[in-house]
């Protein structure tokens, strides 16, 4: 056992793993059962604190100070992009690399819209010898996702002809990251992922903190399509997902024709026109920030600080990356989640949806004897249900709070 004065001399990132803490990349330690805030680091040491915390999980109220820096109720704040907690010792499956660089796009494209059009027509122009794949995530739901995968792939073959072949369905493209593993195992030695400018940096600094732990790559680089990106809420002067959503709520096929491509004569875009306002279900009482964020940001926020929407221990998915997990933590406009496999990440609330399930429903208490091979990670699951460290962290950070 080591001593204290051994304690002392590890450093923050050593000592939370010990006891089991969570970090969200910006110093702050978390208890991975509760989310709450229980330590930060500074001068490389961790110190343990409570200050000005709630128990539950809950960010204390402001200040006037941190009101007056905060933002106004109209628009997000601008906070540092989301970062995920990596997971320990991670290595990707050794793989001859083959291939050159493959050049994808990760979206959303719900509905397929003409700013899409452009996004594709950059992806196409910024790979190299055309070894590019445009991937649709597998999200769905009836107010900010309507569309099925199948339906909305089929759609976007149609929109865009030029760039069918290049259009994946695949059920298992759940993530950026099953993309990037999947791009890994077919020998490719370098990525270059194309996205809206303000996906930019999230994008960054997410997949390249995997690179060498779910896959491995030379070089992974991440460029920037412009500054509209159609699968953003925050996309008002372009057109977007968004504003085809609320013209199909209205019931305005006037505005909506506008965003579908020239490829698409009037018959069928009013028949996208109406399979959209099916799926979404449009009935009396619908709700403006449900559908489109952007245009309704003051109640979206109104009914996160109720607490109506996005409750601790809920299951959401980020929009952007596919990543599905469960919320340990609120912010003043974005939630600390983490997965089923470890990794914590920061979302935006325009940014996530409730979500049923994890993308792997399997729950293992154990591992039958003959599965229990050293170094595979159904392995190393169940040795991790054999560790008690992170009991050991959150009874001596919490040792003197009042039950």
């Amino acid at each position: 056992m080591k001593s204290f004065s051994q304690f002392l001399l590890e450093s923050a990132s050593q000592q939370a793993a010990r006891m089991g803490l969570q970090g969200n990349g910006h110093g702050d330690w978390y208890d991975p059962k509760t989310g709450e805030f229980v330590a930060k680091t500074e001068r490389g040491q961790l110190k343990f604190y409570n200050k000005r915390q709630k128990v539950g999980a809950k960010d204390p109220a402001q200040t006037d100070q941190e009101k007056n820096l905060s933002q106004s109720s109209q628009e997000p704040a601008p906070q540092q992009e989301p970062q995920a907690q990596q997971p320990v010792e991670m290595v990707p499956p050794e793989v001859e690399k083959t291939k050159g660089t493959l050049t994808i796009a990760f979206g959303r494209f719900n509905p397929p819209t003409t700013g899409h059009e452009k996004l594709l027509d950059t992806v196409a122009k910024s790979s190299d010898d055309g070894d590019y794949i445009i991937v649709p995530s597998r999200s769905q739901d009836k107010k900010k996702n309507p569309l099925d995968p199948d339906t909305k792939v089929s759609l976007m073959r149609q929109m865009f002809p030029q760039h069918s072949e290049r259009i994946v369905n695949d059920s298992a493209n759940r993530t950026i990251f099953d993309v990037l593993k999947k791009a890994h195992m077919d020998g490719y030695a370098n990525v270059r992922i194309i996205g809206g400018a303000d996906r930019v940096k999230e994008f960054e600094k997410l997949t390249g903190g995997y690179n060498g732990k779910l896959y491995a790559f030379d070089n992974l680089e991440v460029r920037s399509a412009g500054d509209r990106d159609p699968d953003s809420e925050d996309d008002v002067t372009g057109m977007s997902a968004s504003k085809q959503r609320l013209a199909a709520a209205e019931g305005d096929f006037k505005t909506f024709r506008k965003g579908v491509p020239a490829s698409m004569n009037d018959k069928q875009a009013r028949e996208l026109y109406n399979t959209l306002r099916a799926a979404m279900q449009i009935k009396e009482g619908w709700h403006l920030w449900e559908i489109a964020p952007k245009f309704d940001w003051k109640n979206l926020r109104e009914n996160y600080i109720q607490e109506k929407i996005y409750q601790v221990g809920q299951l959401v998915e980020n929009l952007n990356t596919g990543l599905i997990g469960r919320i340990i933590r609120r912010g003043t406009n974005y939630l600390i989640c983490v997965t089923e496999d470890h990794i914590m990440f920061k979302s935006w609330i325009k940014d996530v949806v409730e979500s049923k399930k994890f993308n792997n429903l399997t729950q293992v208490s154990g591992v039958p004897a003959d599965q229990r091979l050293i170094g595979t990670d159904s392995f190393r699951k169940y040795v991790e249900t054999m560790v008690p460290g992170s009991s050991w962290g959150i009874q001596f950070i919490n040792k003197y709070r009042k039950k």
